[in-house]
């Protein structure tokens, strides 16, 4: 687990995630054009997990996901 500390919405928090997590965070964060922390933000926005932790694993999981929906739709 690495933990790290965001400013999120004007006050400061910290996650706890797998090093696989924090790598599809940085790659979804990038093809976005958005920082982490505004990533990040966008997640705790729209969340609907008490935890952030799960809500950003909820983010990776479901960017994965959409990112094989056309090759599924090729099948």
């Amino acid at each position: 687990m690495q933990k790290r500390s965001l400013s999120i919405a004007g006050h400061r928090t910290s996650i706890a995630l797998e090093a696989e997590f924090w790598s599809a965070l940085e790659t979804m964060a990038a093809q976005s054009g958005q920082t982490m922390a505004s990533l990040i933000r966008s997640i705790d926005e729209t969340r609907q997990t008490a935890n952030l932790s799960s809500a950003a694993r909820l983010a990776v999981l479901a960017w994965y996901q959409d990112q094989i929906k056309p090759v599924k739709a090729a099948d």
